[in-house]
């Protein structure tokens, strides 16, 4: 390995924070270039509206039922559920305007809008009132869901990774820096397929805020500069085909469009 690729290297294992999340290399790396016996995985990254930098993504992070009517419409009590979280590879992370392929294996393909929250920073047990400290954009992006292995897992008491953290499974849209674009914090969030609305809500519904949202999860993972957060969907979920056209937005953040082919 030569000097300049050892200190590439480190910088990309460092997180190079000061770097605002701008991608050292995206693209694999040759084992023969890099002293590793397999090619290196190429840095899954997101783009940074207004910028040619990227963000790169170290863990995705997804907040379960935190609208209330979604989490009736899930079959839970809101009053008394705790809040709970789940992880999708990084690599589920992919741009929104590639669309998205019908994946294998379900016949129940689901669609979930949410808000992302990237960190540039993170700790463990964050204090809520220093949450959005940590924050370094926002952005718009989908949970996507085969249902019906959902189903069946819950059926069997099993685990439902299987049914969340499949390929392509977190189509996003580019995120839009605090220090330009200020926090999300409310505003209406909406998804709509073939220009049929089918989720209508609001940030201000979310039942653990984005500042909780962190403080909760800091407490079980020490976060860390890269991490995403998903931060739940609102009521409304439902199927879609081949062909199906979803848009989905939030106010004062952005707008995505995902074709299913």
């Amino acid at each position: 390995m030569t000097d300049n690729q050892t200190k590439s290297r480190r910088q990309f294992l460092a997180g190079s924070a000061a770097a605002a999340g701008a991608a050292l290399f995206t693209e694999p790396v040759a084992a023969q270039e890099s002293g590793y016996v397999i090619d290196v995985p190429e840095v899954i990254s997101m783009e940074i509206d207004g910028t040619s930098d990227r963000f790169p993504v170290r863990r995705v992070f997804a907040l379960g039922r935190n609208y209330r009517a979604h989490a009736i419409e899930s079959g839970d009590d809101p009053d008394v559920t705790p809040p709970f979280f789940f992880i999708k590879p990084r690599d589920a992370v992919v741009e929104a305007r590639n669309g998205h392929p019908y994946p294998q294996m379900t016949k129940e393909f689901r669609y979930e809008a949410e808000m992302i929250v990237a960190l540039k920073s993170g700790g463990k047990d964050i204090d809520p009132d220093d949450a959005l400290d940590h924050i370094y954009a926002y952005g718009v992006g989908l949970d996507m869901t085969r249902e019906d292995l959902q189903h069946v897992a819950q059926e069997l008491s099993r685990p439902w990774a299987i049914s969340k953290s499949f390929d392509n499974s977190a189509p996003c849209g580019p995120l839009y820096p605090v220090e330009t674009n200020g926090h999300a914090v409310d505003g209406r969030i909406w998804l709509s397929v073939n220009d049929e609305i089918k989720q209508d809500s609001d940030l201000s519904l979310q039942r653990w805020s984005v500042s909780e949202g962190i403080s909760i999860l800091s407490q079980y993972y020490e976060l860390t500069a890269g991490d995403i957060i998903m931060t739940g969907t609102p009521a409304g979920i439902g199927l879609v085909n081949k062909g199906d056209v979803i848009k989905t937005g939030i106010e004062g953040v952005g707008e995505i469009e995902v074709v299913i082919t």
